[in-house]
């Protein structure tokens, strides 16, 4: 029991005041920003990439978050503008030498140093660890300091020489007034994506029925002569096949032709050809043998004498 035995409570004892707000430290704060992914809470680990909102995600954290398609998805408020894996920009970072990790700290018994960056600047050298202001630009992925954005003014990027414009100019981990702006500049980037998608849906369509109805009534397209067929070789070999195919449309429309008027039927053996050349058929005399010369009943024309 209190209160008793010439105890005397004092007023913060007994009547209760209003919860005191609890304040965030800021180093904690920026070490959670610029160490750990955004979405799985876990150490930032090459790939790295960047959303449009200018927020840190490891690559393996945001494509297992596309892929998985379940109602329920842990931490997706903060990558619910993500659609696809074109929505992030994969980071282009200079290692900081004067890093050196958990090399020395193999005891526990180490002082870690918060303010010590992994990555840093490599046109000023500032450290990335959320006491300066760094960005990257959408159009090649590289990460620079604004300090080096405002001193070295340029059209071109300061590491790898790209053009790009305001519009690419992302600022990583930004102020609320910061991830405002970023947001509007992206929808619009979106609806301008969407209306030249539907621009360009009705043209191609246009292209294609104004080939068909020029292809359509027209005349078949003539192919262009090859060099190589323009000679001698390629008239007689045109001579020899108009023939050839009027013999077969003959054959399949099942009418056979009549011969032209006046014209004979001319037999090998009364021809002019070589005796070679007649005896490859059966009217020439070699071709004709007695009974007893002729094959066997039982193999057909096996000529085995």
């Amino acid at each position: 029991m209190g209160c008793d035995g010439g105890t005397i409570p004092k007023r913060h004892e007994l009547v209760k005041g209003p919860k005191k707000i609890e304040k965030v430290d800021k180093d904690a704060e920026l070490v959670a920003q610029w160490n750990y992914c955004t979405l799985s809470q876990e150490i930032l680990r090459r790939p790295i990439v960047a959303c449009e909102l200018g927020r840190l995600y490891n690559k393996d954290a945001v494509i297992e978050f596309l892929l998985d398609k379940s109602a329920e998805k842990a931490l997706g408020k903060a990558a619910s503008h993500i659609k696809s894996i074109k929505n992030v920009t994969e980071l282009r970072l200079s290692d900081n030498p004067a890093w050196e990790g958990d090399k020395g700290n193999t005891k526990g018994d180490k002082h870690d140093d918060l303010q010590r960056a992994r990555f840093i600047c490599p046109v000023v050298g500032l450290e990335m660890n959320g006491r300066h202001r760094f960005c990257f630009l959408r159009c090649c992925g590289c990460v620079f300091s604004e300090r080096a954005l405002k001193e070295i003014k340029a059209e071109v990027c300061h590491t790898c020489g790209a053009a790009f414009q305001e519009d690419d100019v992302i600022v990583l981990n930004g102020t609320k007034e910061d991830v405002e702006v970023l947001k509007t500049r992206m929808e619009e980037r979106r609806l301008r994506a969407k209306l030249e998608k539907k621009t360009k849906k009705p043209k191609a369509a246009e292209s294609v029925s104004k080939s068909d109805v020029v292809e359509a009534p027209g005349p078949s397209k003539v192919t262009a002569e090859k060099p190589e067929e323009t000679g001698l070789d390629f008239r007689e070999k045109k001579t020899n096949s108009a023939p050839r195919s009027a013999a077969i449309n003959e054959s399949s429309s099942g009418k056979a032709r009549k011969p032209p008027c006046g014209a004979m039927k001319r037999s090998i053996a009364e021809s002019e050809e070589s005796e070679a050349y007649k005896s490859l058929f059966t009217t020439h005399s070699s071709a004709k043998r007695s009974k007893e010369e002729s094959a066997h009943w039982v193999t057909h024309t096996s000529y085995c004498f």
